[in-house]
């Protein structure tokens, strides 16, 4: 018996670095949401202008993260693991030294090209991991952002409150980049052996064709990009509708982050599990929409710091009801060898979010009332609602055996 679960215990062993790395790569995005409203009174511009700063680095993740993906699949996984937290370790060196608006700039650029962390994570979740059991595993990934949210603002906060300004939040964050690189070169065994990988001749044409002729990754991959666009407006707008509408200081906008994350980990942990054996992924990502919806809405009226913080932990089950599931759906739509690829697709989407959410949450609470930004929120919330009650037909690619499993 005690084998037998020391072996279920180690069976995804391969992706425990995988969750630090993804942690790590999101510490620099929630680092700096706090602070966001306040490095516009730093650097004496407006929020609609740190709201495009945001943007860029997701622009060049969207342009580069399919790249990097792709070339996971014909290089394997670790070696462009490496160079994309290599990449991110610089990004956060230029971060600390960020003393114009220009040099913040260029450090979310470089973040950006190389923040290919996510799509090759979730390439590697699906390499590993059967189907039966990559709902949950894509969801243990998303902990890492629950992680990130729940340390990340507190530390960026507490940082730029004690006189650091933007410089200790940096370093702390390229110091856990070189941690992060130092684990995967020591822990982590490559997923995508030679053998498995696609050939090169084949890797510009066929896998292209495979993708752009397969409905239901198509649908799915849709559906996920409303939702995205959607939730990063929401996840963008906190710090600027904290500071602008509820008249809240740094260290409160800070905690208020804080204690949504140690209540997202907790039902993590609590009620995802059974809530996901108990409903499917389908339905799980129905409830999750649902709520969205309602919450997006209602969240631009809320009158008070108790409402505010109650449409939060509701929105943060929905979240783990909803991102996991879907991106584990998404990939099992395509053969196994395309992996990476529709990994660095549906991370893209999430990057294009990242883009257009930072400028229409800034935007909308800039020049119109904020019950405008729940009104926009939950208006493109809407079609992934609807399209979540569609039947997709179930088309089941079979993998290899990993050498976990095998």
């Amino acid at each position: 018996m005690s084998d037998f679960k020391e072996k279920k215990l180690f069976k995804y062993r391969n992706l425990t670095p995988l969750w630090i790395s993804v942690f790590i790569d999101i510490i620099g995005f929630s680092l700096i949401l706090p602070l966001a409203v306040f490095l516009a009174e730093d650097y004496k511009t407006s929020i609609f202008m740190i709201g495009l700063v945001l943007s860029i680095n997701a622009m060049f993740s969207f342009i580069f993260g399919p790249i990097l993906g792709k070339l996971s699949d014909k290089y394997g996984r670790r070696p462009l693991l490496l160079i994309s937290q290599f990449g991110t370790f610089i990004g956060f060196i230029v971060l600390a030294f960020s003393n114009s608006l220009e040099l913040l700039i260029i450090s979310r650029i470089i973040d950006g090209i190389f923040g290919g962390n996510f799509p090759i994570a979730k390439a590697i979740v699906s390499d590993v991991v059967p189907p039966k059991d990559r709902g949950i595993q894509m969801a243990n990934i998303g902990i890492a952002h629950v992680l990130a949210s729940l340390i990340g603002p507190g530390l960026g906060g507490l940082f730029y409150f004690i006189g650091g300004g933007i410089f200790l939040p940096g370093i702390f964050a390229a110091g856990l980049s070189v941690f992060t690189m130092i684990i995967t070169i020591l822990m982590l065994k490559e997923s995508w052996p030679r053998e498995r990988r696609v050939e090169s001749h084949k890797f510009s044409i066929e896998n292209n064709e495979k993708i752009h002729k397969n409905k239901n990754a198509l649908f799915l991959l849709t559906l996920f990009g409303f939702h995205s666009v959607s939730f990063m407006i929401m996840m963008a707008s906190i710090s600027f509708f904290s500071r602008i509408v509820l008249k809240l200081e740094l260290l409160e906008i800070s905690l208020i982050m804080m204690v949504s994350g140690i209540i997202r980990t907790t039902i993590r942990f609590t009620l995802f599990k059974p809530t996901l054996r108990k409903l499917g992924e389908s339905n799980a990502i129905r409830l999750g929409l649902t709520m969205f919806l309602i919450c997006f809405f209602l969240i631009g009226f809320s009158p008070n710091v108790v409402m505010f913080f109650i449409l939060l932990m509701i929105i943060s089950f929905a979240a783990s009801l909803t991102r996991g599931p879907l991106n584990s759906m998404i990939s099992q739509t395509v053969s196994p060898k395309i992996q990476g690829k529709v990994n660095g697709y549906s991370s893209s989407l999430d990057s294009f979010a990242q883009i257009v959410g930072p400028l229409i949450g800034t935007f909308i609470l800039q020049f119109f009332m904020p019950y405008w930004l729940g009104i926009v929120i939950a208006a493109i919330a809407f079609p992934p609602f609807i399209m979540a009650f569609q039947k997709i037909e179930e088309k089941k690619y079979k993998r290899p055996l990993s050498k976990e499993e095998s």
